[in-house]
């Protein structure tokens, strides 16, 4: 559940939320219900990366996907943003990028490495994840720099990162973790672990964690929102299927699972 701090003035649209497998942690938390994607003739394989907070939709949306184009196949690796675009450049093979910010997508067109202008379809927000009864008291962001607090966070060149850092610059607060983290799901495996009084993850990732964790809201988290933007990417076998997954996931469909999963419109 989530607690709002005084003078919080929500940015997302709150709706349902999807399951969520998270590295080094599960919850399991009850599934969008992703609508039919367009069906075709489409035939052939493509490997989409994408965000780790984009597991628990792009899960989802690459199933449905399948299912409506039977002779598909939707493979997904999902990462820190900033790692997933070193493996592109560095010749992983990979025929879609959903990226969690527009900073690392911008690494990959200057790289010549997208196939079309990449198309926002999601923003996000940061909130405090804490264990379940907030052992640690935590009520707002200046709570995380009190003493003895243990806090995790993402690596500044990770969206969540780098969010992190605005928000901390914003409220005037210096935050020392004790660990930083390649992506959100690391933050939040050692919150839900018991390894760390708090952490900062994105408020979808706190949602999707059902139970497994509780959700405290501040104001500075609108001063860091992030923007996902994606792409089909160059040299694909399948670039017709690689261009109708992006299609899928920016339709009317695609952003009604983004929705129900608590991300923002772009």
């Amino acid at each position: 559940m989530t607690r709002r701090s005084p003078g919080f003035r929500s940015r997302l649209v709150a709706a349902g939320c999807a399951a969520l497998t998270l590295t080094g942690c599960a919850a399991a938390t009850p599934a969008a219900t992703a609508p039919p994607a367009p069906a075709g003739a489409l035939e052939g394989d493509i490997t989409v990366f994408a965000a780790a907070s984009l597991t628990a939709t792009f899960t989802g949306l690459a199933e449905t996907f399948e299912a409506e184009n039977p002779g598909t196949t939707v493979s997904v690796n999902f990462a820190g943003s900033s790692d997933l675009v070193t493996q592109i450049i560095e010749g992983a093979p990979a025929d879609v990028f959903a990226s969690a910010d527009t900073t690392n997508m911008t690494t990959l067109t200057d790289a010549a490495l997208t196939a079309a202008d990449p198309v926002d379809f999601a923003t996000n927000v940061l909130e405090i994840a804490v264990p379940p009864g907030n052992p640690a008291g935590i009520a707002d962001l200046a709570d995380l720099a009190g003493a003895g607090v243990k806090l995790v966070v993402c690596a500044p060149e990770v969206p969540c990162g780098s969010a992190t850092v605005a928000v901390a610059a914003a409220a005037g607060v210096t935050l020392t973790p004790v660990s930083e983290e390649s992506s959100v799901t690391g933050v939040l495996g050692k919150v839900t672990s018991g390894e760390a009084d708090a952490g900062l993850v994105y408020a979808t990732d706190v949602r999707a964690a059902g139970e497994t964790v509780e959700g405290i809201e501040f104001e500075e988290s609108a001063e860091a929102v992030n923007t996902y933007p994606i792409v089909a990417l160059t040299g694909s076998a399948s670039a017709d299927v690689a261009q109708a997954f992006v299609d899928y996931v920016t339709s009317r469909g695609g952003e009604d699972v983004l929705t129900a999963a608590g991300f923002g419109a772009p």
